[in-house]
């Protein structure tokens, strides 16, 4: 990786959890859905971290690709590292890593409203077919000590309530079964009850990763988040549009910060129990979003940003969209030494740089 602005990041991830890092050094580590946006990052930390210290992260980076293979794997190397095509409900013909990380989930809402049936599938089998090999792996060599990380979502918790904003990681959620975002939502809700059992029944170290609105270099901007969709409206049309009345609310995490906490999760996780990754502030709506990004790119550049309400062509486009985002981040920040620095605006910036608004 070349870019100056992303080996920033890169060394600033790498500092923040460099003893957990270090701890899975030596250790078979694999990776699936190393195609998308939190696989991008974290396939270029462990190159990163491999590039700079004698002890290295032995990794298999794994995924279908079923959106298509990313450009910048074309250049990706680092020493042991490898890219395997797999798909997770496929049977493993070998299979003996110290730590799994389960990344491999269709995280896009236009993607997982597209392909319904295999984000359910990545969540639930995809899932439980990993669990089941681990076991085996961790049976077959008795005393070892493997970990396991599921990447859930913030959206298991579906539209809290307001009393309930900060949303803790105690909250049951609020959530409908069926609707264009079910798939993703209970799936991963399964999920998680799947690495609870596991965790509790098998004696397996599982840790679960609930992450908030994470953003950066590496999501594509067709992914259909809403920054990625604001630079994308500003890229084609000079005009950021809207698709409600500009009200709902988020926090957003830049992703340096959050692979941080995520590998912290890894290693120092308690097995059975879920954490939310995320900045707890500022909560801000769309609209102000809309205005922060366009005043940023009018200070930067000569070119002139308009913000536009539209209603969308999708009539499900909000059909059971949270209104407020925002978690409670204290069980991390306690039990797992995790602290968020990075600004919305200084986030922002290098993301907006990354995509080539300015």
């Amino acid at each position: 990786m070349h870019d100056i602005r992303i080996e920033q990041d890169l060394q600033h991830t790498a500092t923040n959890c460099y003893r957990e890092l270090k701890q899975i050094t030596g250790q078979k580590t694999l990776l699936t859905g190393c195609g998308g946006f939190l696989g991008f990052f974290m396939s270029n930390l462990f190159a990163y971290w491999n590039n700079n210290h004698n002890e290295k992260i032995i990794c298999t980076l794994q995924d279908n690709f079923m959106r298509g293979t990313p450009k910048w794997i074309d250049g990706f190397h680092s020493d042991h590292i490898k890219f395997e095509l797999h798909d997770v409900l496929s049977n493993y013909d070998r299979f003996d890593f110290h730590n799994i990380i389960h990344a491999a989930s269709v995280a896009s809402p236009t993607f997982y409203r597209k392909f319904p049936i295999e984000t359910m599938d990545a969540n639930v089998i995809g899932l439980r077919n990993l669990l089941e090999n681990q076991l085996l792996f961790q049976n077959k060599k008795r005393n070892l000590h493997t970990r396991f990380l599921f990447f859930s979502s913030s959206e298991i918790y579906g539209d809290p309530v307001p009393e309930f904003i900060p949303t803790k990681e105690t909250y049951w959620g609020n959530v409908s079964c069926t609707g264009p975002r079910a798939c993703y939502d209970e799936s991963k809700r399964y999920g998680e009850t799947l690495c609870y059992n596991f965790a509790n029944v098998k004696n397996m170290h599982i840790v679960i990763a609930r992450p908030f609105n994470n953003y950066g270099p590496g999501l594509k901007l067709d992914d259909g988040r809403v920054i990625s969709d604001f630079a994308k409206s500003i890229k084609r049309n000079k005009t950021i549009q809207i698709f409600s009345d500009g009200g709902p609310t988020r926090t957003f995490c830049y992703i340096s910060d959050a692979i941080a906490g995520y590998i912290k999760i890894l290693v120092n996780g308690k097995a059975g129990e879920s954490y939310n990754i995320g900045t707890d502030k500022p909560e801000i709506s769309m609209l102000e979003l809309a205005k922060m990004m366009k005043n940023m790119v009018e200070d930067m550049t000569t070119v002139k940003v308009s913000i536009k309400k539209e209603i969308s062509k999708d009539k499900e486009y909000l059909t059971h969209n949270p209104n407020r985002r925002c978690p409670d981040i204290t069980k991390a920040k306690l039990n797992l030494n995790y602290s968020p620095s990075v600004s919305l605006e200084e986030g922002l910036k290098k993301t907006l740089e990354w995509y080539g608004v300015f």
